[in-house]
């Protein structure tokens, strides 16, 4: 199966993708932890992703666009594939047409996650990082036990700088003015299935599932 999770910054796309992606046996694609990845690691697509990233704006198409195609040619891309922040534009949208096409690799399905506004605030400003190993907490919903990682780290856990209230509400005008198109683009081809992505990580994914066929 092949497939694109669409939806606003913190809806839940990382999350429902790691589930689907067990279930159907294919590779998330996420140019997201691309990004980040040659960010942390200094490279030259890192450091010039990251001017755009702590201002919440879009990563430019040239940036992106080359390195999805190269992914997409790998070997474990041949049963299926997920993607997951690409495409965030329209423009993207019809060049990964194009390569899919060449390709032979439609898309099934177009999942659109839809979660409030507030509810996102709430949910990236709250989120925390251990600064030794990396995992992820929030301060309201899964705050670390007794104040320690699970790798054994006490002490201060780390916000990103683009994880403020500030660059997420930016982060967010993107979105609706750049990526919400898109669900216009893909409803014409009858490929997008809406899920209220409120609720547990449980319950949305038995909606995602149901939306796709799975159930």
């Amino acid at each position: 199966m092949n497939l694109i999770l669409l939806g606003p910054p913190g809806a839940g796309k990382g999350t429902q993708a790691q589930r689907l992606v067990k279930t159907l046996k294919v590779p998330q694609i996420s140019t997201g932890d691309m990004l980040r990845e040659a960010r942390a690691a200094g490279t030259p697509l890192g450091l010039e992703a990251q001017k755009y990233m702590e201002k919440g704006e879009l990563v430019p198409d040239e940036v992106v666009t080359g390195l999805v195609e190269e992914r997409l040619k790998a070997d474990d891309c041949g049963p299926g594939y997920m993607l997951d922040g690409f495409p965030r534009t329209v423009v993207q949208a019809e060049t990964l047409e194009k390569t899919l096409d060449r390709m032979d690799k439609k898309l099934d399905h177009v999942v659109l996650i839809k979660v409030d506004d507030e509810v996102i605030v709430e949910r990236i400003t709250g989120r925390r990082s251990c600064p030794e190993c990396g995992k992820i907490y929030h301060v309201v919903f899964d705050p670390p036990k007794d104040g320690i990682c699970v790798c054994g780290y006490k002490g201060d856990f780390v916000q990103r700088a683009d994880d403020t209230e500030e660059v997420v509400r930016e982060r967010l005008k993107v979105y609706y003015s750049q990526t919400a198109p898109l669900v216009d683009f893909y409803g014409k081809q009858w490929l997008v299935r809406e899920v209220e992505g409120t609720g547990t990580p449980d319950e949305v994914f038995q909606k995602v599932r149901a939306s796709i066929g799975l159930e």
